[in-house]
């Protein structure tokens, strides 16, 4: 069954027009009258709906019933990714919300090599939303991950996070190894741009909280690296 997000809040028997965006799949899929959709609201759970009219730019469904199915993770990841340069950024978002993640924080550290205006970062954050948004429809998530703004590494260190790891190949320690011996809670996971981060960066990090830690002898590039740590974290925390 096709699956969209709707921003607005939804409620059995409330009939609306589907966004615009919405409406242009419902077209491009060529879904008719009568035929089934789930939609989302962002608020947990989803919604069973019938289309009623269905046009080129222009679609409208009765909502119907509700369904509380939740695909979250039992606890929050946080993913603090310094920028990447390219469509990198777009791939690991896209990713991490098929893998769980609950917030995005871009960061802007020493070796980035992407640099953002405000103009570009309003229209990178819009970009980087549609991308959530596609990935929940996508992934069966019923809840969108929240984005911040672009930050400064050191802003970011100076505000109150969860458990910050700091994913490091110079570290001693390995995140499978901490994540096997320490129960599941809520935590950032903070991943260098292509080039890693300075050492005076690892310090920071380190003198504001962060646990380093290693995912192997092996060095992950910065689109790997997180993906690599979300998916240790759900075989160590979420095994179902």
């Amino acid at each position: 069954m096709p699956r969209f997000y709707c921003a607005q809040p939804l409620s059995p028997g409330l009939t609306l027009d589907l966004p615009p965006e919405v409406a242009h799949h419902v077209h491009v899929l060529r879904l008719a009258p009568g035929e089934t959709l789930s939609l989302f609201d962002g608020r947990g759970g989803e919604y069973a709906a019938v289309l009623d009219e269905v046009g080129k730019k222009r679609a409208t469904a009765t909502i119907g019933a509700f369904t509380a199915r939740e695909a979250e993770l039992p606890y929050a990841v946080t993913l603090a990714q310094a920028l990447p340069e390219g469509t990198k950024m777009d791939w690991i978002i896209e990713k991490a919300m098929e893998l769980g993640v609950a917030a995005v924080q871009p960061l802007a550290a020493r070796r980035c090599v992407v640099r953002l205006s405000a103009e570009r970062a309003e229209k990178k954050l819009a970009h980087w939303q549609g991308v959530i948004v596609a990935a929940a429809e996508q992934s069966g998530r019923n809840r969108l991950a929240s984005l911040a703004e672009p930050l400064e590494l050191r802003e970011w260190l100076a505000r109150p996070v969860p458990q910050r790891i700091l994913l490091s190949p110079r570290a001693d320690a390995s995140l499978a190894q901490w994540a096997q011996r320490n129960p599941a809670q809520d935590l950032s996971l903070l991943v260098g741009p292509e080039g890693g981060f300075t050492t005076e960066e690892e310090d920071a990090a380190i003198a504001a909280g962060a646990l380093p830690l290693s995912m192997g002898p092996r060095v992950l590039r910065t689109e790997t690296a997180a993906l690599a740590a979300l998916a240790i974290l759900n075989g160590a925390w979420d095994p179902a």
